[in-house]
């Protein structure tokens, strides 16, 4: 795990590196045109196709699925059991950590290294905007998790507090992993290497959740949720 995250951060700090000027195929600078002008069509287009995508539909099926009978209670009490992949519950939490954390450096990086222009100043501008843009989607999906940890007093596996449901990690990893991907679909690189690098982000932010699950922490409904939100808000958000 920890090679791997070595070996992401490298490559797409080389990107950084190479890849942060010059503009989209469209001729404008990534985070140019944020915040305005405002498209009314392309706010409805884009709430429908990030609901509508997988990566909101199936895990939100999976925290229904999870909340027949004690399913979801029976699974949680197997991997804090067995913990199959991170060993103990406390090296679970800090896989949860630590992967978030990658996770969100990747997302600031890729923001960093997409085309915005080549002239300083509108590169400074676009990247001001883009980036702000991206924060609004981080805060979103950070408030709206915490209003609904108040709203559902959801009680954690481990009995340390009523703040269970949804998953915080969750919905933060699956946030920054939703970003970092978009950020990626900008960056001029390679076609064959845009697909393993979102899979990679893709089994980063799932490793971050289902820490949660070995840590004792969250329930599988939770981390789910989570990772559901995360994508539907921050994928809402950036599109819009």
């Amino acid at each position: 795990m920890r090679a791997f995250r070595i070996l992401t951060t490298g490559v797409i700090l080389i990107l950084f590196f190479v890849a942060g000027c010059g503009t989209l195929p469209n001729g404008r600078g990534w985070g140019q045109d944020a915040f305005f002008p405002v498209d009314a069509d392309g706010v409805s287009r884009a709430a429908h196709d990030a609901f509508f995508n997988s990566n909101t539909l199936v895990p939100l099926a999976g925290a229904l699925v999870f909340g027949i009978d004690d399913f979801d209670e029976r699974i949680s009490d197997w991997a804090v059991k067995h913990n199959p992949v991170f060993g103990t519950e406390d090296d679970a939490r800090d896989a949860s950590v630590y992967l978030r954390a990658t996770l969100r450096i990747e997302a600031v990086i890729t923001a960093l290294a997409a085309p915005s222009g080549d002239v300083p100043e509108q590169w400074m501008v676009s990247k001001a905007k883009g980036l702000g843009v991206e924060l609004v989607a981080v805060g979103a999906t950070s408030s709206v998790t915490d209003w609904l940890k108040d709203a559902t007093d959801r009680t954690r596996p481990d009995q340390s507090s009523d703040k269970s449901f949804p998953s915080g990690h969750a919905s933060g990893a699956f946030s920054y992993m939703t970003l970092a991907n978009r950020n990626i679909d900008s960056i001029d690189m390679p076609q064959a290497l845009k697909p393993p690098l979102k899979v990679g982000n893709y089994l980063l932010a799932s490793g971050v959740a289902w820490a949660r699950v070995e840590g004792q922490r969250h329930y599988p409904s939770d981390v789910l949720a989570g990772a559901a939100l995360g994508h539907f808000l921050t994928a809402f958000i950036h599109d819009a």
